[in-house]
């Protein structure tokens, strides 16, 4: 099915690291892109001023972590210490209440990681005075909100991009703790994530070695393909984190490729996308992308201001703020 991206100057606002154009496309073409058989409208282009977003959106309270051991790093000699910093969420969710914890009941919190293959970790928290309570996950500038259950207790696989990998929780009060494992599998996968704030509609398609929308190898949150698949070399996986009924929830969409073991070779084409709707309609929002390429890092800061409400239903396609990843085949 056609699915075309052309440039254009057009009234919008968008800010981005690295200039990043979108293209606005119609319902129509959203309908076309998931395999009606309405014609595509004509698209609306829009290109943007190049600059940097502004961060202090991010600011809130800070978790001090200290004497980590990154115990895969430590020799038989001496110890490596490092000291991890996060960010807790900036919010106006009330300090939990812990006046009526039982006699002999411990408020501590503790978070235990250990790895699951494909670079994922299994994170587990344990909170007894922190029962249905938001709290937020952060590693490696990565970051999503999660929501304790009636126990206190969280447990939940999540990709990492790093070895060894440390992951810090921190609920509102300022309470939480870290977790650290080492992730032996890590250096065979690529990942890309898309993370934001709220109802921003943002979204990743990894679509696969030519795969067009709505196909099979088109990956994303509705269709998120199978780790089982990763594991064979055949395809990726997406994962999206954050509890979405959560109010100002943060939230992230992580697509994983095992490149280290593909059994395909050519490219992987990759685009963050925004649906327009009533949510988002005309409102600024924020996303920022990390890519693991190669062991490293990369990072890039989104702010854009949405289309009005009339352009509810179209999808804006967010140029060059991911990159395209090219496979060899194993």
């Amino acid at each position: 099915m056609a699915y075309y991206k052309e440039f254009a100057t057009a009234a919008g606002t968008l800010v981005c690291a690295v200039g990043i154009g979108f293209v606005m496309q119609s319902s129509d073409t959203a309908e076309s892109r998931y395999g009606t058989d309405k014609a595509a409208e004509p698209q609306v282009a829009v290109q943007a001023p190049a600059s940097l977003v502004d961060t202090s959106a991010l600011d809130g309270p800070v978790l001090d972590v200290h004497d980590i051991v990154l115990t895969s790093a430590l020799n038989d000699d001496a110890g490596t210490r490092d000291t991890v910093v996060a960010l807790a969420p900036a919010d106006t969710l009330v300090t939990p209440d812990t006046t009526d914890v039982a006699p002999g009941q411990s408020c501590t919190v503790n978070a235990t990681a250990k790895p699951s293959g494909l670079g994922l970790v299994d994170l587990t928290v344990t909170a007894p005075c922190f029962a249905n309570e938001r709290l937020t996950v952060h590693h490696s500038g990565m970051r999503f909100t999660e929501t304790t259950d009636a126990t206190g207790a969280l447990d939940l696989s999540m990709p990492v991009l790093a070895d060894p990998a440390v992951i810090v929780v921190a609920f509102a009060n300022g309470d939480g703790a870290v977790a650290q494992t080492a992730v032996p599998s890590l250096g065979d996968f690529d990942r890309v994530v898309l993370q934001w704030k709220g109802d921003a509609g943002f979204q990743i398609h990894a679509r696969e070695f030519g795969a067009d929308y709505g196909t099979q190898g088109d990956i994303w949150a509705e269709s998120p393909g199978d780790p089982v698949q990763a594991i064979s070399g055949e395809g990726g996986f997406l994962m999206r984190l954050g509890d979405q009924s959560a109010s100002e929830a943060m939230v992230a969409d992580i697509y994983t490729y095992p490149s280290g073991a593909s059994r395909h070779a050519g490219v992987v084409d990759l685009s963050a996308e925004v649906e327009v709707s009533l949510f988002n309609c005309g409102l600024e929002i924020e996303a920022q992308s990390l890519e693991l390429r190669d062991s490293e890092i990369m990072t890039r800061n989104l702010d854009m201001t949405v289309p009005g409400c009339d352009t509810i239903g179209s999808f804006l396609v967010l140029n060059n703020l991911i990159q395209d990843l090219t496979v060899a085949q194993k």
